[in-house]
């Protein structure tokens, strides 16, 4: 294999990394839109450290964490675990309150609905 092929195939695999990147980024971003749009939409109460937060009060919380924790956020999996899941301050993990069902852990309440968007892909 001469020189110019050897170049021509390590561009073409590196332009396919990178699509492949953006790609995963573009997914990953449009999931954590979407989680965000789900919990401010809910007529579920967030509850935080013992106060209950609207839906639109628990998602500019939860943008706020994604915000400081950014470069630690490599998935949508991620995103849940360091934005949505537990107070930093006490340690205690975020409850979902919806009319008619029993408390549920906002981690599993959100990754039950990630998995839900994911199959609607």
């Amino acid at each position: 294999m001469n020189r110019n092929n050897a170049i021509k195939i390590v561009l073409a695999i590196l332009i396919l990394m990178f699509s492949s990147l953006c790609f995963a980024a573009d997914v990953q971003q449009s999931e954590i839109n979407h989680l965000l749009q789900y919990v401010e939409k809910t007529d579920c109460r967030y509850e935080r450290n013992g106060t209950k937060y609207s839906g639109t009060e628990a998602a500019v919380h939860m943008q706020k964490k994604f915000a400081y924790f950014k470069d630690k956020i490599h998935s949508t999996e991620e995103f849940i675990m360091y934005s949505a899941t537990k107070s930093e301050i006490s340690g205690k993990p975020y409850t979902l309150h919806c009319p008619g069902q029993p408390a549920i852990n906002s981690r599993d309440w959100l990754f039950k609905e990630l998995s839900r968007f994911r199959q609607k892909k």
